[in-house]
């Protein structure tokens, strides 16, 4: 009987499956991608039921469903748009194949990198250094510009303020703090020294080094754009205060209660005096150079998710310094300068809603420098000439000179399918430029007004396009540019991508040179630019071709006229490693520049006098956790730099000599100790640079009849710092440990 029993169940279970697979209704299919590839892994289901499969590995699914009727066939994949097809369930099998549209999302898109170096909070940036880093380097003192200059692409030039970038001048790079220009970014220039630049890198988040190919919402920068994003909130309310062997001073920075505000202020004290007490320098200072410099900002967020900030800097300084006269034997140069900048921006950055982002911003800054030059005896009593030596009478001159720049900018922009986007908007500069030159007075002003419009294109998440461009028009040369800029972005693998730039930039000669004649157009070059990314575990490598012809520069000889021109070429390498080795952040840098110009009173082309063919740097962070100690060492190089010797022969300049200065070798280091003193948490740093001594010639200044040669050297052969900073509320010791100091 139980025999009879267990056979009858299996009969009825067997015949219950034979009917239900019987009654089943096949479903099957491929899923692939755009290109044809099979995607493994996908989902495949219809809605409101369990029926379903994933794909194998070719790209296959199959499945069998008891459901009738009209139904919706699902099909879902990370990183790609859902598929949903309508189905009859009948009793016939069903093949559905499927195409899916890839998902183009922030944190997976390539970026375009071509003629950028880029780093910022945001996911998607391509991080290169940070305002960390600029506080680490060994040597730069804590100047954006000179950890700039570890990066490919700028130059090492120690004369004169400014970033020289692939084969441009100085003034060819601008920069701007959200959005707008900043029109005095250096302190004011003084005879072969070069000067630093007037904003702490801790006002900063976020830093994009241009080389070339840049963003078509910046203009007027032949070359190279810096582009700087100021903090929005602070994390906390802090006091600070530091005190070091050239300067002191402290602020307070308070966080509201509902973290939606925040003000602050600033102040510091600099003197060298009693630094150049202990070490000499090879310049006479008979006015030590002193600075002032106050800072005050406020910031606020708005009811929809936007902030408002405000920034202001009040800097004031005075130096006086002598040196040998060139022409004489027995006579001394007087140079004395006073200089007061004051800067402010302001910039609201809005969501509108519907896909809509508002970005405002408006800047100020005035410049006054109050400069003597004399010629002087042993005694330091000023000297007259005749009229019959021209070279020794325009060494003695009162000048008067105020910079204004007024700068009103708005940019609107709009999401579209994914996270494609447009930008669009306008700018407005009123410039004030006017100069008291012993009796004699110049004004320039200029209305400057721009429009430029910026999409950015995302096709796949591999593939993304930038196209842009620029309508200019000046007042005071009374022309119009149009300047139109194209990227574009393909991922070749896994953190791998390549990246390619045209652009046309246009900029204004120099107010200098409109003195002389506003009858002068824009000067123009033209950017060819292609790189390969590949960033992995905390490494990043980059390989970068670039091409730049230059056109209607200014020409100074033998009239002020647009007939110059000029390239650019060359290749540069960049590594980053912060994973090989624990604790150790290293970059290498290496630059090929093959760049001639035919400008100013150049007689033709000509390797410019800023420009070496090789370039490199080696940059080193170590951090001791068990000593909190880190240790900073940058070691840069440059091929030699040519000099000539202009002179005039029958009204054109020749080339009395030439040659090229000694190659340049500089090693940097910085040491950072982490403490705390009661509640206060320190950091104690000392910084040498020149390690090794070396004997830097820049280039050559030459007497008025040529005889006379004397080198351009630093006024110190090292210079040492030593410096304690405090913080009370923010321990900045840990934000030093985190990213390895």
């Amino acid at each position: 009987m139980k025999t009879i029993i267990i056979s009858s169940l299996f009969f009825f279970a067997g015949w219950f499956t034979i009917t239900t697979v019987q009654a089943q209704v096949r479903i099957s299919g491929t899923v692939k991608d755009h290109r044809g590839d099979p995607i493994i892994g996908a989902s495949i289901s219809i809605k409101d039921s369990y029926d379903g499969a994933v794909t194998d590995s070719t790209g296959h699914y199959h499945f069998g469903t008891r459901d009738t009727g009209s139904k919706i066939l699902s099909i879902t994949n990370i990183g790609y748009k859902s598929f949903e097809q309508a189905i009859q369930i009948a009793k016939q099998p069903i093949t559905i194949d499927a195409v899916l549209k890839e998902q183009v999302d922030e944190l997976r898109a390539v970026t375009v990198t071509a003629g950028a170096f880029e780093a910022s909070d945001r996911k998607r940036a391509a991080t290169v250094l940070s305002s960390l880093d600029v506080l680490t380097t060994g040597g730069a003192n804590a100047d954006i510009t000179a950890t700039v200059k570890t990066l490919p692409g700028a130059q090492q030039v120690g004369e004169q303020e400014g970033l020289f970038v692939r084969g441009g001048a100085g003034y060819e790079t601008k920069q701007f703090i959200d959005g707008t220009v900043v029109n005095n970014p250096y302190y004011s220039s003084i005879p072969d020294i070069a000067q630093r630049g007037r904003f702490s890198p801790q006002l900063f988040k976020g830093t994009i080094f241009t080389t070339g190919g840049y963003s078509a919402l910046y203009g007027q920068a032949l070359s190279s754009a810096l582009i700087l994003e100021s903090i929005d909130m602070p994390d906390r309310s802090e006091a600070t205060f530091g005190i070091s062997t050239v300067f002191t001073g402290g602020g307070l920075q308070k966080l509201a209660k509902d973290k939606k505000s925040s003000w602050g202020v600033n102040y510091g004290y600099t003197n060298v005096w009693p630094y150049f007490q202990l070490l000499k320098t090879r310049i006479d200072y008979f006015h030590m150079p002193e600075f002032h410099t106050g800072e005050a900002n406020f910031r606020f967020k708005t009811k929809n998710g936007g902030i408002v900030k405000f920034y202001t800097s009040l800097q004031v300084n005075h130096l006086g310094l002598r040196r040998e006269d060139i022409d004489s034997t027995i006579l001394k140069d007087a140079f004395e300068l006073r200089n007061h900048n004051w800067y402010n921006n302001v910039s609201w950055r809005e969501n509108l809603g519907n896909g809509w982002k508002m970005n405002l911003g408006t800047s100020y800054s005035t410049n006054y420098d109050i400069i003597h030059l004399q010629v002087q005896d042993q005694q330091n009593k000023p000297q007259t000439f005749n009229t019959n030596q021209p070279w020794m009478t325009g060494k003695i001159f009162d000048l008067h000179l105020r910079q204004d720049l007024s700068q009103v900018k708005a940019v609107f922009e709009k999401k579209l399918a994914g996270i494609s986007s447009i930008r669009f908007g306008s700018e407005y500069w009123y410039s004030y430029y006017h100069s008291l030159y012993n009796q004699y007075q110049n004004t320039l002003k200029d209305n400057f007004n721009a429009v430029f419009a910026e999409s950015d294109i995302y096709l796949t998440n591999a593939l993304a396009l930038k196209l842009g461009g620029r309508l200019e028009h000046s007042s005071i040369i009374n022309k119009w540019n149009v300047a139109p800029r194209l990227s574009m972005a393909y991922k070749t693998g896994k953190g791998s991508q390549v990246s390619m730039a045209y652009g046309t930039f246009y900029q204004k000669p120099e107010n200098t040179q409109l003195l002389y004649t506003t009858n002068l157009g824009y000067t123009k070059a033209t950017h060819y630019i292609a790189n390969y990314q590949k960033m992995a575990n905390d490494k990043i490598f980059r390989v970068e071709l670039f091409y730049k012809q230059y056109q209607d520069l200014v020409k100074t000889s033998p009239t002020y006229n647009n007939n110059g021109s000029g390239y650019a070429k060359g290749i540069e390498f960049f590594w980053r490693d912060k994973k090989t080795i624990k604790n150790l952040d290293y970059w290498i840098s290496y630059s090929y520049l093959d760049t001639k110009r035919d400008y100013l009173n150049y007689p033709n082309q000509l390797q410019p006098n800023f420009a070496a063919k090789h370039t490199a740097s080696l940059v080193t962070k170590r951090y001791f956790t068990k000593i909190n100690t880190g240790f900073n060492f940058t070691y840069s190089f440059a091929t030699g730099r040519p000099y000539y010797n202009m002179m005039q022969s029958n009204g054109k300049y020749i080339i009395a000599e030439e040659g090229k200065t000694k190659a340049y070798n500089n090693l940097g280091f910085s040491a950072n100790y982490l403490t705390s003193f009661g509640k206060a948490y320190g950091v104690l740093v000392a910084s040498v640079t020149n390690v090794l001594g070396q004997n830097q010639v820049y280039g050559y200044n030459y007497s008025h009849n040529g005889m006379n040669k004397v080198p351009v050297i630093p006024t110190v052969n090292r210079f040492y710092f030593i410096g304690l900073f405090l913080s009370w509320g923010v321990d900045r010791r840990q934000d030093a440990i985190n990213n390895n100091l």
